[in-house]
């Protein structure tokens, strides 16, 4: 079980700590009275937002710096008790289009940040936020941890090698880490101005506009998360010895294509419209198709669960915008 106690009083770095899922993880470690800073570049392609932080900016320490810079990490580091890597590049397309930008980010930066770790504070404990795309096109379904990992993009190749980083510097130096991989996660907070982080944001923002929204293809198998079930977890696997050097899929049992998604938000917002198009080819050579995980491992290790249905997430996520949405474009 979950022991949300240990976080009372210690120290928690997240870096991403103003984008979507960093900002939500802040909010309830504050709720749980951690010391939280979260450190952010704010770069505008990237998903940090200062308005993700606003309700508890003045209960945690807001440090802009960058990941890739050595000095600064090397000081911000040093005293922390838990470590949430939750920075990164999360666009597939701008990876194939700027692939020296992502490798900085999601690969060198990983090893800086370590690397800052085993020198001046080895007794962090680390989750590494990674992701369900380094699996690139399942061979089978549901994906387990034991699936080959074949990405299909820049980012799926350096995700993953700054995934096992983590576990290298866990099996090697000691440096007590895990890994998370992610699937489509949602709900307040995210970005909605594009479709850089996830499409889902892009759709509810258009049915909120009363536009039509875009489905690919449509047949699309996936499996969603919301961003409470992921903290959840996240908090789950820092609370637990067992976790150190392990691999988890996070995931739902249900699973829904996208145009039957696409008509859940249209319900949910109570109006709106869809349109099929083709898959541009751009994207179509990236597409992995069917996608949904096996998540039981990491049931087993800490007894977690998705709590949160598709349509109370959904509710929730709509809700959020509707007061907020402002802030978000």
């Amino acid at each position: 079980m979950i022991d949300f106690a240990d976080f009372e009083s210690k120290k928690v770095l997240i870096t991403g700590g103003l984008g979507f899922i960093g900002s939500n993880l802040a909010a309830r470690l504050v709720q749980l009275g951690a010391d939280v800073t979260t450190i952010d570049t704010l770069v505008p392609e990237h998903g940090g937002n200062r308005y993700n932080v606003e309700s508890i900016k003045d209960n945690i320490t807001v440090n802009i710096s960058d990941v890739r810079d050595p000095n600064s990490m090397r000081s911000i580091i040093a005293d922390q008790d838990y470590l949430f890597n939750l920075a990164g590049q999360t666009s597939h397309m701008d990876s194939m289009e700027d692939p020296y930008t992502d490798l900085e980010i999601n690969c060198a930066a990983q090893l800086s940040i370590l690397e800052a770790c085993k020198q001046h504070n080895s007794k962090i404990k680390i989750v590494f936020a990674s992701t369900r795309q380094i699996y690139g096109k399942p061979a089978y379904l549901p994906v387990d941890e034991k699936h080959l990992v074949q990405p299909v993009d820049v980012n799926g190749i350096n995700k993953a090698a700054g995934e096992w980083y983590h576990i290298l510097y866990n099996n090697v130096h000691g440096i007590r880490s895990c890994a998370l991989r992610l699937t489509n996660t949602y709900g307040p907070r995210m970005r909605v101005k594009d479709a850089r982080q996830t499409f889902v944001g892009i759709w509810i923002k258009l049915l909120l506009q009363n536009q039509p929204i875009e489905v690919w293809g449509g047949e699309q198998l996936r499996d969603f998360n919301y961003v409470e079930d992921v903290v959840d977890a996240m908090l789950g696997c820092a609370s637990s010895d067992q976790s150190w050097g392990n691999i988890y899929n996070l995931g739902d049992s249900h699973t829904i294509n996208l145009k039957d998604l696409a008509e859940l938000l249209i319900a949910v917002n109570g109006s709106g419209e869809y349109v099929i198009h083709e898959f541009p080819e751009e994207r179509k050579k990236i597409d992995i198709g069917d996608y949904y995980s096996d998540w039981q491992k990491l049931h087993k290790a800490i007894g977690w669960e998705p709590r949160v249905s598709l349509e109370q997430g959904f509710r929730d996520t709509f809700d959020y915008y509707r007061k907020h949405l402002d802030a978000y474009l």
